[in-house]
């Protein structure tokens, strides 16, 4: 790496930085050069580093894969297992790597969606974010039948903030089958709407869905 340093030296924490700044640099020179071994060493630092190391390097991590999904996209394992870490940003991080993966792994993270779901459930909304917007790049990779149906269910009880996007996430992937419900949903949650941007935004969907 550049000046001689180490992956684990050039992370935020090391630097005594608070920002994301050297971490996203980071990633971008790991993404130019293509650089599986300095990938490598931060798949090494998220299962034995300390715990801003891990932090750290799940973000230079997920940020790789935001440029080069393909780069980052064997390591599913790693981030499959870091789904079941007591701390919150290693879960959402590990949600937003597998989130950058999805297409290209649809078959390795559609086998593991029980686990998922179960880590987007007691995560923050970011990882209900990445897990909603894995659910509808699986649809699109051809596991449709599996994500549209769990994504309509999830937004049963999407909170009244998040529901508009995932909503309209949900609406683009919607399969016929599936249609029905997400209307009666949408109409279900559209009561209890007070905001009335949200309310329109909402209401122009249905008309879309209708027509």
């Amino acid at each position: 790496m550049a000046g001689g340093r180490s992956i684990a030296d050039r992370l935020s924490g090391a630097l005594g930085r608070r920002d994301e700044g050297p971490n996203v640099a980071l990633a971008e020179d790991i993404a130019a050069a293509k650089d599986k071994a300095g990938v490598a060493e931060l798949i090494d630092l998220v299962r034995s580093g300390t715990t801003r190391q891990r932090n750290d390097a799940m973000k230079v991590l997920y940020e790789i894969g935001a440029r080069d999904p393909e780069l980052i996209g064997g390591h599913c394992p790693v981030f499959l297992e870091a789904l079941g870490s007591r701390t919150n940003r290693q879960v959402w991080g590990a949600m937003s790597a597998l989130d950058m993966v999805a297409e290209i792994r649809a078959r390795e993270i559609a086998a593991e969606l029980p686990k998922i779901i179960e880590a987007a459930d007691r995560g923050s909304v970011i990882a209900k974010d990445r897990c909603t917007s894995l659910l509808t790049k699986l649809a699109r990779a051809g596991y449709a039948d599996m994500a549209v149906p769990i994504l309509v269910e999830r937004l049963k009880s999407a909170a009244p903030n998040q529901f508009p996007t995932y909503a309209e996430e949900t609406a683009s992937v919607v399969t016929p089958e599936a249609k029905p419900g997400l209307i009666e949903t949408i109409r279900e949650r559209l009561a209890s709407m007070s905001q009335r941007a949200k309310r329109e935004r909402m209401e122009k969907l249905l008309r879309k869905l209708n027509g």
